[in-house]
């Protein structure tokens, strides 16, 4: 008896041990299946992502040499063209679609969008016109006489006009570089024109607003425009020695982004402008751009308690914020 279940109980060990040779069979299988047919696939989708990468990367360089000899070689028109005139373009095409939402309050598709509801609804023309000449002064007699200095500085750096455009891995990590250094010197130049002495003469007219539009993002003190406007934008460019093609590109992006900050409208599958629209309407709140300093000097408590930053995240539906999380009912006195 003894024999005969020791017998069946090497048996049952011996099916068991098989169970579990066939099933690490099984898994050694599907597993090196499955990492075939993934290796097979990310060479395949590398192949064509890097076909994409060369082509796109030979239709830039082949674009950027014709417009390099297209203006000879000349350094100051490139970089007049580059820093100046596309940035501005960018900024006052992107502008001139929201004035049209703000004077006319079409199209819908726009102004459905509004954050603070009932505000410029239509803008005041009159206010408009005033934010529109400020801001063209600016640039004009501000930004672009500050490009002469910036222009030595390329010119030092020996990058800037190179004929060969630099990589777009190297673009990613001098944006990255860009929007770090923006987000500390704007941080503390805005908070240093809030003290109550620089507030009065200087932002004092910034915040005239408390309902912004995408204009007024440069609509601004001449002193508080180069402080806290320009120089935190061009300060990046002038350490990382960039070629000009990243200096237009940065620019422009940069104009476009603060007009969205300002713009009044959390529009879809654009960046939230919940957080700037906040300090228009607090004034002593969320003083950044990424919201990183403010997290770590506590300067958007007040804002973390609010619906708008229940609010504050790209929207990537049709259906606008101020419906989907609205204000909370106002208590009747």
């Amino acid at each position: 008896m003894r024999r005969d279940s020791g017998c069946s109980t090497m048996a049952e060990q011996q099916k068991q041990e098989e169970k579990l040779w066939d099933a690490l069979k099984i898994t050694a299988y599907v597993l090196g299946t499955g990492l075939l047919i993934f290796t097979a696939l990310a060479n395949s989708v590398s192949w064509y992502a890097q076909n994409i990468w060369d082509m796109l990367g030979h239709f830039c360089q082949t674009t950027w040499l014709q417009f390099y000899y297209l203006c000879e070689g000349k350094e100051r028109t490139i970089f007049l063209l580059g820093a100046a005139l596309v940035p501005s373009l960018a900024f006052w095409c992107f502008n001139g679609i929201l004035m049209v939402a703000d004077v006319t309050g079409k199209p819908t598709f726009i102004t459905r969008y509004r954050i603070q509801l009932g505000k410029n609804d239509p803008v005041d023309t009159k206010k408009l016109r005033q934010a529109i000449y400020v801001a063209l002064c600016n640039q004009f007699f501000i930004s672009l006489p500050m490009l002469a200095p910036m222009f030595y500085v390329m010119k030092w750096w020996g990058n800037t006009f190179s004929k060969e455009l630099p990589t777009f891995r190297w673009f990613l990590v001098e944006l990255s570089v860009f929007t770090l250094i923006e987000e500390i010197l704007f941080y503390y130049t805005h908070r240093l024109v809030h003290l109550p002495l620089l507030y009065k003469h200087i932002h004092k007219k910034h915040h005239e607003w408390t309902a912004p539009i995408g204009v007024v993002s440069i609509y601004a003190h001449p002193v508080e425009h180069i402080l806290s406007n320009t120089l935190p934008v061009m300060t990046g460019p002038m350490i990382m020695g960039s070629h000009i093609v990243s200096i237009a590109a940065w620019f422009s992006l940069a104009l476009i982004t603060t007009s969205i900050s300002h713009c009044g409208y959390h529009l879809p599958f654009l960046p939230s402008p919940e957080f700037h629209d906040f300090h228009h309407l607090k004034f002593n709140q969320c003083y950044g751009v990424l919201g990183v300093l403010d997290y770590l000097h506590g300067t958007d408590t007040t804002f973390r308690q609010t619906k708008a930053y229940e609010r504050h995240r790209v929207l990537l539906s049709l259906t606008p914020l101020s419906e989907s999380i609205p204000e909370a009912p106002k208590r009747a006195e």
